[in-house]
């Protein structure tokens, strides 16, 4: 169990952490629910189960050369199927939310929703299967397009909503208080700036006396 862990986590780390900017901190990795993976690699990881079955019944060279090419054929399949499913996440870090789309090997889209543009946040669970395994629809709005960024078959998406609120909060919170010092260094830049012009002056004036 350690194991696939650390597995999944490494994954992430080699396919996430490159879209992420040098101080933000990856919270989580959202992806669809693990039984629509299952579903999309089921008959691929079938096929390839059956080939080398029969294969291992009819040890001929003709079926080895069939074997071979058709094992190719499975595994470049199963593996397009997993990154299809696996790399259609959202990053969810301490500055906002990265949707990363996968296309297909040459084809990759990334979306990035600050916390300070978002609009707000709302998940939709609709259907007998979405209400048992409690899996739905997680999406998001944009102050400065209006648009509408989402993500399907999210598994538990109120977990995943709050989550979001709280790094929000923290993240605005933070901000606030960056802009407030900023004001502060500005203002104290601006009266000792006045404070020296005064005394420019002062002494402008004792000279002329």
């Amino acid at each position: 169990m350690l194991r696939i862990v650390y597995t999944f986590f490494m994954l992430n780390r080699f396919f996430f952490m490159k879209h992420l900017e040098d101080d933000e901190t990856l919270v989580r990795v959202v992806h669809k629910h693990w039984l629509i993976g299952l579903k999309a690699l089921f008959w691929p990881t079938v096929l390839l189960l059956g080939l080398w079955f029969l294969y291992a019944n009819t040890q001929t060279r003709a079926m080895l050369t069939i074997s071979t090419v058709l094992s190719l054929v499975l595994v470049l399949w199963w593996l397009r199927t997993f990154f299809d499913y696996y790399l259609d996440a959202w990053l969810i870090t301490d500055q906002g939310i990265i949707d990363i789309a996968w296309f297909g090997w040459f084809h990759r889209q990334s979306t990035r929703v600050l916390y300070s543009d978002l609009q707000g946040v709302s998940y939709e669970i609709n259907g007998v299967f979405g209400t048992l395994l409690r899996y739905g629809t997680l999406s998001v709005e944009k102050i400065s397009t209006g648009t509408e960024v989402s993500l399907d078959y999210v598994s538990r998406p109120k977990q995943v909503e709050l989550l979001i609120l709280r790094q929000m909060e923290g993240y605005l919170h933070t901000k606030n208080l960056k802009d407030a010092k900023h004001v502060q260094e500005v203002l104290a830049k601006i009266v000792a700036h006045q404070i020296q012009e005064n005394e420019l002056s002062e002494e402008s004036e004792d000279d002329d006396e």
